[in-house]
């Protein structure tokens, strides 16, 4: 159990099954993708880990650039989407996957999909190290899914509360008991 900001959380994914589906998800895209370059879009700030080490996996040329938006205040989703740092590569009729850390609402990745959308990529997939289903409010088709998860906050591993914890090896629960 850990402490963060007098909130407790439990264990629930360790670094051996984080690293096993990353580099199942790395093949994968490099089996998908034979013969193109994609572009990797890294949604700052928690998918900097999962996007480093799923890059490491990938066999395949890429290129990495990130954006930076943001939903969330505390353990909450505001329900508003905010754009804080933009796209700064070009991506007209390039292949893009979208690198997420989590996907649980959807509202975050909806609107990314249409900022992208209208910058007229070839194709556009979408990573998600976590997927809360019960969560989703928007229909989003994802093409690659590392742990669909409970309804439940987490930390560690890129992921935080309210700015703490990213640099957590493993992923962690908040403890509900």
């Amino acid at each position: 159990m850990i402490e963060i900001k007098n909130k407790k959380f439990i264990p629930f994914l360790d670094s051996a099954n984080l690293k096993d589906k990353i580099e199942e998800m790395g093949r994968k895209i490099s089996q998908d993708f034979e013969g193109k370059t994609p572009v990797l879009v890294g949604v700052l700030n928690g998918a900097f880990m999962f996007l480093s080490d799923l890059c490491k996996e990938i066999s395949i040329p890429m290129e990495v650039c990130f954006v930076k938006i943001s939903s969330y205040q505390g353990q909450h989703s505001t329900g508003k989407v905010r754009e804080l740092i933009g796209l700064d590569v070009d991506i007209e009729g390039r292949e893009i996957i979208i690198v997420e850390d989590i996907v649980d609402t959807g509202l975050s990745m909806s609107h990314l999909l249409k900022m992208l959308k209208e910058k007229n990529p070839s194709g556009i997939a979408i990573a998600t190290l976590l997927h809360k289903p019960e969560a989703l409010q928007k229909d989003i088709k994802m093409d690659y899914i590392g742990f669909n998860i409970p309804n439940k906050f987490v930390v560690g591993y890129g992921l935080d509360y309210d700015g703490v914890g990213r640099n957590i090896r493993e992923i962690y629960q908040l403890n509900t008991d």
